[in-house]
């Protein structure tokens, strides 16, 4: 029986990130250095979208992130937006494991430095070491690229959810992980903490 093979991006956080951070951070045990715990993938139609435009995100979504994603319906009813309760409003997809570090690895390495005039992405968390992304068009993914989708683009939200108990060291962990952040934020901050 084959093994797996490990994700290029797990084995630099094994050999590279992890001595890192444990090191900057003085870690004693190697099971307090942050981790990976998922990638959550959401993408939103309109309410009144027909079943070919449902049919289209949820298959440009399942080619970005390797499964299928589940559909996501309307809680309660909202007469002012035209939706009522059981309508299909999206879809999400959680990636865990080998898919959760091949993604974040195109998304880093390939999609992010594809964008137009691309300066870097906020260094913003949400004060618990979660990080989210929103991208506009779904075509800076390579999977995506020549097969005439109907749909221009697709927008999409990307959450990255880690074991770090700091936004500190969530940054510190998506920096070394690849991350393209704006390095005029990163100045600000280092002057502001000064």
């Amino acid at each position: 029986m084959a093994q797996a093979v490990t994700p290029f991006l797990k084995k630099r956080y094994l050999e590279k990130v992890v001595p890192e951070l444990r090191k900057s951070r003085g870690y004693a045990n190697p099971h307090q250095v942050p981790n990976l715990v998922k990638i959550t993938l959401n993408s939103a139609f309109d309410a009144e979208a027909d079943k070919s435009t449902r049919d289209e995100v949820v298959k440009e979504i399942t080619k970005l992130a390797g499964q299928k994603p589940v559909i996501t319906k309307a809680r309660k009813s909202v007469s002012n937006f035209k939706v009522r309760e059981g309508m299909p409003l999206g879809c999400t997809v959680t990636l865990r494991g080998a898919r959760m570090w091949d993604f974040l690895a195109r998304l880093t390495l390939i999609a992010l430095p594809m964008i137009r005039d691309f300066r870097g992405v906020s260094n913003r968390l949400d004060g618990q070491g979660n990080y989210s992304l929103g991208i506009v068009d779904h075509t800076i993914f390579p999977e995506t690229q020549a097969d005439g989708s109907q749909r221009a683009n697709i927008g999409l939200d990307v959450s990255i959810v880690t074991t770090a108990t700091s936004d500190d060291e969530a940054r510190e962990l998506l920096r070394l992980l690849g991350m393209p952040f704006r390095a005029a934020q990163k100045a600000a901050e280092t002057a502001a903490q000064a």
